[in-house]
């Protein structure tokens, strides 16, 4: 299912929000500062690509300079992003068969705000759409 999903984000949206991603990471890549924010820019873009089946996490050695350069993200482009994935997965949901493309951005909705220090690593579920892609546990036993 992951498959068919993701075929059908490629063609509606995938590509042209890697490209996006992709064309504004070469540009900040351009200068030496820029260059972290160009790679997460990649990282970024490619996660826009093929985004099902995958799971944005934080990595654990990630630190103060992670944390400089995510503030200086969110203020100059990641709300920016983030309010683009807000109103691209709006218009999707109104549909029923855009609704998971929707949740998908809305999945992408964190990494965009703060994407230094967060890998993106592939998930065994068909499809998870809560906070940075976790989705509800499974298993015996109470879940807290």
């Amino acid at each position: 299912m992951k498959t068919v999903l993701n075929v059908i984000w490629l063609i509606l949206c995938g590509l042209w929000m890697c490209l996006f991603y992709l064309f504004a990471g070469v540009i900040l890549c351009i200068t030496i500062i820029g260059i972290p924010f160009g790679l997460a820019s990649f990282r970024i873009g490619l996660f826009a690509l093929w985004p099902f089946g995958r799971k944005a996490v934080e990595r654990a050695d990630a630190g103060a300079p992670s944390l400089i350069g995510n503030v200086l993200w969110l203020i100059l482009a990641g709300w920016w992003l983030a309010l683009g994935h807000i109103f691209t997965g709006l218009l999707l949901c109104v549909t029923i068969i855009g609704i998971p493309l929707g949740l998908a951005n809305f999945k992408m909705i964190p990494i965009s705000l703060l994407p230094l220090g967060r890998d993106i690593v592939p998930t065994d579920e068909p499809f998870t759409a809560g906070p940075m892609g976790a989705s509800a546990p499974s298993g015996p036993g109470p879940s807290w």
